[in-house]
């Protein structure tokens, strides 16, 4: 089969590689319809995560079941299905607690308490490097899918890939941005970064009864996509003070919600990437230390950005004085998973609006670049193998 296989930082290839079997009795082998490219496979494509050896890249597909293993009953040869990214049992300790991003059974290899930058890490993610489990992706013609009686979901023939394709990762994404901040109705939500999972988190706002919603990128493209597709309110952080002007339009209080969309990839100048180095630090937590300066004393910073090593400066004082309720991590698409596809299906959301790129899979590599670059008004791309 094809597959986008990550070789070294900044080389991905369109390869043909080895079909995937069944190697377990609850697996199934999904042929692609349709795949795309997350931000956070970027953090892989410029080595803010290591990968010593070749592996399929992607998490976020959909497919047809081609085979199943002799355990599961609830899917069959030709149901559509789309899969989340974590790979979780459903049966463990954690999955028991309605957990699933620490399945303490899919990634037993690197699976810990400790929850380090090289040990003691969580669920395993399909296509995310050999510390999240070792499995490969979905950027591919065909994908294995381990607890396949758990993950996937069954999707209407009425509906298209795109309509549904996002439910496999961004949509439950910034949907648990907005979940985590308990709203209650009448919030001002800000979020920074307005790339696909910023945009998500919008329209989840306004789904969660927010009063207000404001996006804040430095990409002119961006701003513009979460006006028309998230009816934002936007800044551009490149021309004016964002937190500045939060303050401004909040009474001088700051947002009642913000959400740190971008993580540690934010753009960054030639001081601060000189200071990485010498702290040993991958990218930058200037967006966080953003969200603390921006939300009101008493509010909620979501963090749905990836960060992957310790930083120095962390601002603990400022989190204790304001009180700040801090939440993170990857999301629980198994817990939102049903409910977010019912919005679809009633048309209370679109999700396909923010495409700006659907090519063939053999465009892998090309896009990878364009993406990575910002080039084009590239906000995401569609893969069809």
């Amino acid at each position: 089969m094809k597959a986008a296989v990550f070789h070294n930082p900044k080389d991905i290839r369109v390869d043909t590689v080895e079909d995937p079997i069944i190697e377990e009795s609850r697996d199934a082998i999904l042929r692609v319809t349709s795949t795309a490219i997350c931000g956070s496979d970027l953090h892989i494509y410029n080595g803010m995560f290591p990968q010593p050896r070749n592996m399929v890249l992607g998490h976020e597909f959909m497919g047809i079941v081609e085979e199943v293993g002799r355990g599961v009953k609830n899917l069959k040869v030709g149901d559509r299905v789309v899969v989340p990214f974590p790979i979780s049992c459903g049966t463990c300790h954690f999955c028991n607690m309605s957990l699933p991003t620490h399945c303490e059974n899919s990634n037993t290899e690197h699976y810990g308490p400790e929850g380090g930058l090289l040990k003691g890490k969580g669920a395993a993610l399909f296509g995310y490097t050999d510390l999240y489990g070792g499995y490969n992706g979905g950027q591919a013609e065909l994908v294995r899918v381990p607890y396949a009686d758990y993950g996937p979901r069954k999707v209407p023939e009425n509906l298209t890939d795109e309509q549904v394709l996002f439910l496999t990762d961004i949509f439950p994404t910034g949907w648990a941005g907005i979940d985590w901040a308990d709203m209650k109705g009448g919030e001002t939500v800000v979020v920074w970064g307005c790339g696909p999972v910023g945009i998500m988190a919008m329209k989840s706002a306004w789904l969660r009864g927010a009063k207000r919603v404001i996006g804040v990128d430095i990409q002119r493209y961006r701003l513009e996509i979460a006006r028309k597709s998230a009816n934002a309110e936007t800044i551009n952080a490149g021309d004016v003070d964002a937190v500045e002007l939060i303050r401004e339009l909040t009474g001088g209080y700051g947002a009642d919600v913000c959400v740190d969309a971008v993580g540690m990839e934010a753009d960054r100048n030639a001081l601060e990437k000189a200071m990485n180095v010498l702290q040993m630090e991958k990218g930058s937590m200037k967006v966080l230390e953003k969200c603390f300066d921006s939300v009101r004393r008493g509010g909620t910073v979501s963090v749905l950005g990836v960060y992957g090593t310790p930083y120095n400066n962390f601002p603990l004082h400022q989190w204790f004085d304001k009180g700040i309720i801090l939440k993170g991590g990857q999301a629980w698409v198994h817990n939102y998973i049903d409910h977010l596809l019912d919005l679809v299906k009633t048309g209370k959301v679109v999700l396909d609006d923010i495409i700006t790129h659907s090519v063939p899979l053999a465009d892998a590599a090309k896009m990878y670049d364009i993406f990575n670059k910002k080039e084009d008004n590239c906000l995401k791309v569609i893969l069809k193998p």
